[in-house]
């Protein structure tokens, strides 16, 4: 089986990657474990084409494109034209992608062409209250009416998309995964005492302005609470930063209890989780959370959103605790309980890295793909 993953998010020393090149690395490397020949194509974030090999895996990154109208027109032409070139020097089976991917391939291609739904543009659009934008709405539907295959992170994102694209496609639901190995308790590391841990991109949606407000109600009841806050910033359409927009929230007694401490290289994340003794992630909104089981398999005590994949994720009082992502007086409730009952915490958290180990093991995960690409390319 010869597996292309068309994506530009594809990590790369010296390259800005998030959660979904993540995900397609960790899948592109235990495929091709299993003997899979996998390639991945993508646009460059520089005006050259650039080839470089992760192991087995064959990675091709063309010329980001000088035109500025109908820039997506062009860098898929020019994507067709290399697995053109791929398909003819190793027969392609599959071309996985994101959710606006296949707009402007052919209906009929000689590979099997499947959406891995992240979270496309009405999703998050919709969920967050805006309006689609034309443009991309009218790629995304097209896009999914040239799919062959649908896989959805979580049943939620899948039934969501649906409903908004007015369109009633087939998918089935596979989690995402990550390394086991990798992100585990560390036996000889400590975490500091009453530290909540924040990270991913410090932006209104991921919930962080309600974390920061729920503070001086955490600080209250436990006064030496400390906020650590890990992840790039985000810009407002006019340059203005959001860590400059949420400093005014944040009354002057309790800036010292809060940290930010920029951006780090997700492999140094674990290091974060270990020295933290609570995680606290209030998304107004996820696909699937891969934050959420890295802090589990961390076996951290954990505050997630009741909104969205939440309840589908999370035991809600098992394996961490769900509250509402806009209201600061929950998210500090729970985790003044977690840090004032900490065996409880540990146990907890132990609970979920057990139940991560279980729903979200790499070789289920994986097992679940192949199956998958199988049962389509025989249909």
């Amino acid at each position: 089986m010869h597996i292309v993953f068309h994506t530009h998010e594809y990590p790369g020393e010296g390259r800005s990657h998030g959660g979904v090149g993540t995900v397609v690395r960790f899948l592109a490397r235990r495929f091709a474990r299993q003997g899979i020949r996998v390639s991945v194509v993508g646009i460059n974030n520089k005006t050259i084409d650039e080839y470089e090999e992760d192991g087995p895996v064959k990675i091709y990154r063309l010329s980001r494109s000088r035109w500025k109208m109908f820039r997506f027109i062009d860098q898929t032409n020019r994507i067709l034209t290399k697995l053109k070139d791929i398909h003819r020097e190793y027969p392609i089976d599959i071309v996985e992608g994101a959710e606006l991917t296949f707009a402007f391939y052919p209906k009929n291609t000689p590979f099997k062409k499947v959406i891995r739904l992240h979270g496309g543009h009405h999703f998050f659009a919709l969920e967050l209250g805006r309006s689609p934008k034309f443009w991309r709405s009218f790629q995304e539907k097209q896009s999914f009416k040239k799919a062959d295959g649908y896989i959805a992170v979580s049943d939620y994102v899948g039934r969501k998309t649906r409903e908004y694209l007015r369109y009633d496609f087939p998918y089935e639901v596979i989690y995402n995964t990550l390394d086991e190995q990798f992100f585990q308790p560390v036996a000889d590391v400590g975490p500091q005492e009453n530290s909540i841990l924040f990270y991913g991109t410090v932006c209104e949606k991921k919930g962080i302005r309600q974390l920061v407000m729920a503070m001086p109600e955490i600080l209250r009841q436990v006064p030496d609470a400390q906020l650590n806050i890990v992840g790039r910033d985000w810009f407002f359409p006019d340059g203005r930063s959001y860590i400059e927009y949420l400093q005014t929230f944040i009354p002057e007694t309790i800036k010292p209890h809060i940290h930010f401490l920029g951006k780090v290289p997700h492999e140094k994340i674990k290091e974060f989780l270990a020295n933290n003794e609570v995680v606290a992630l209030p998304s107004h909104m996820e696909s699937f959370g891969m934050t959420w089981v890295e802090a589990f398999l961390m076996a951290k005590p954990f505050v997630g959103s009741n909104v969205g994949p939440g309840p589908e994720i999370v035991k809600n009082g098992e394996t961490g605790f769900l509250v509402n992502p806009r209201e600061p007086q929950e998210i500090a409730g729970k985790i003044v309980w977690l840090l004032q009952n900490k065996p409880q915490a540990r146990q907890m958290g132990q609970k979920a890295r057990e139940y991560a180990l279980k729903l979200f093991h790499p070789e289920k995960i994986i097992a679940e793909n192949i199956r998958f690409y199988e049962e389509l390319l025989q249909s």
